[in-house]
C-alpha cells in the first residue's frame, strides 16, 4: 500500500510517500519546503504568510516526490493529511487540497492528528517499542507527555501550562540576539559555553505533577541577561548553554518520573526539540541508569515531516480503523479525542 502524507500545519510545506509491507514499510520519497527565512525577519511565524506559502509550494511539491518516488497517481492507495492542530489557514489549504485530490482521484483521504504523527513518528526507522510506552513530545508550541497503549488510545499524563519548551528556547534566543527560530541556534551557541556559569532555575521538576511550565525560566534568562554588564561572546554562550541545561533537566526529569509513576519502561521522544543534541544524550544517559529504554526519531523526522503523517495513516488502516464520515481542519484538536 502506497500512502501519500501532507503537512500544512504550521511553517513547513511537507509531502511524503510511505510504502507499507508485510514487514513494515519504508519512506519511498519525501521533500519538505521550510519558511524559516521567511518569517525569521519577524521573529516567528506569521500565519497568513505560511498560508500563502504552503498555497504556491504544495502542488509542485507533490509532483516531485511522485517523480522521485518514480509513481503516478494510479499507484497511490490513500492519502493522509494533517487536519489539525496548527494554524488554521495553514491546515485549510493542506486539507483543501487533498479532498480535491482525492475526489479526482478516486482514493481515500485519511484526517491525521499532527501529535499522533509525531509520537509514533520512531516507526519510520523501525524504533517504535512495544505498547505501552510514553511519549514525550516538545515541539514549538508543545510540551506533553503522553501514555501511549494503542495506536489512537493515548493519555495525556502531564502538559504545559504556559510557556512550551520551544517557546522557552525562541524568546531566550531573542533576549540573547539570536536568529529565529531559537533552539537550534542556542544549541549549536551552547556548544562551547559553560552550564554552570548562572545557576537557573528548574521550574516544577521537584513536584510531583507532570506539568511543564517554562515562563518563569524564561523570566529569569531576562533578568540574568539585564543584569550583565558586558555581553561578550563567552557569555552568550554561556548562557546559551545553561538555558539549554535548565529546559532538558525539566524535560528528562519530568519523562523518567512519568515512566516509573506508569510502571513502564520504554519511552518515546518526538517533536522539534527531540533533535536538540543535548537532550538526547542526557536522556540516554539517564534512561539507561533507570533500565528505560529510550526510543527517537531521526533528527530530521523530529520536525514538523509528512512521512509521519503517513505513517500513521498507515498505522489506523492496517487496523481496520476507516477514515470519519465527517471531519474538518481543526485549530485545536485534544489527543484524548482520536480514541
Amino acid at each position: 500500500m502506497n500512502i501519500l502524507g501532507i503537512e500544512t500545519s504550521c511553517d513547513e510545506t511537507a509531502a511524503a510517500i510511505w510504502q507499507s509491507t508485510a514487514n513494515g514499510g519504508h519512506i519511498l520519497a519525501e521533500k519538505i519546503a521550510s519558511q524559516i527565512d521567511i518569517h525569521a525577519r519577524f521573529g516567528g511565524v506569521v500565519p497568513e504568510i505560511a498560508s500563502r506559502e504552503h498555497l504556491t509550494t504544495l502542488p509542485p511539491l507533490v509532483d516531485s516526490v511522485l517523480q522521485d518516488a518514480q509513481l503516478d497517481w494510479s499507484a497511490i492507495d490513500a492519502l493522509a493529511v494533517t487536519a489539525g492542530p496548527g494554524l488554521m489557514g495553514a491546515l485549510l489549504v493542506g486539507t483543501a487540497w487533498a479532498r480535491a485530490a482525492a475526489c479526482v482521484h478516486k482514493i481515500p483521504l485519511m484526517p491525521v492528528h499532527h501529535m499522533e504523527g509525531h509520537l509514533l513518528a520512531p516507526g519510520l526507522d523501525g524504533e517504535l517499542p512495544p505498547f505501552p510506552f510514553i511519549t514525550l513530545l516538545v515541539s514549538g508550541g508543545h510540551s506533553m507527555l503522553v501514555r501511549v497503549d494503542a495506536i489512537g488510545c493515548y493519555t495525556q499524563l502531564g502538559q504545559t501550562i504556559d510557556d512550551a519548551a520551544g517557546e522557552c528556547f525562541d524568546k531566550s534566543a531573542r533576549l540573547l540576539d539570536m536568529p529565529y527560530p531559537g533552539g537550534p541556534a542556542i544549541a549549536q551557541l551552547a556548544e562551547t559555553g559553560n552550564a554552570a556559569r548562572f545557576p537557573l532555575p528548574r521550574p516544577m521538576l521537584n513536584k510531583d505533577k507532570l506539568n511543564f511550565s517554562f515562563s518563569g525560566l524564561k523570566t529569569a534568562v531576562m533578568y540574568a541577561v539585564r543584569g550583565l554588564s558586558d555581553m561578550d561572546d563567552q557569555t552568550r554562550a554561556d548562557m546559551a548553554a545553561s538555558v539549554e541545561a535548565a529546559i532538558c533537566d525539566v524535560l528528562v526529569g519530568k519523562s523518567l518520573r512519568a515512566c516509573r509513576r506508569e510502571h513502564i519502561k520504554h519511552l518515546v521522544i518526538a517533536g522539534g526539540v527531540a533533535a536538540n543534541g543535548y537532550l538526547r544524550r542526557l536522556l540516554d544517559e539517564k534512561a539507561n541508569a533507570a533500565h528505560i529504554s529510550v526510543h527517537m526519531p531521526r533528527p530530521e523526522h523530529c520536525t514538523d515531516n509528512a512521512a509521519m503523517i503517513a505513517f500513521a495513516a498507515a498505522q489506523r488502516l492496517q487496523r481496520g480503523i476507516t477514515p470519519p464520515e465527517a471531519w474538518d481542519a481543526r485549530p485545536r484538536w485534544p489527543l484524548a479525542e482520536l480514541a
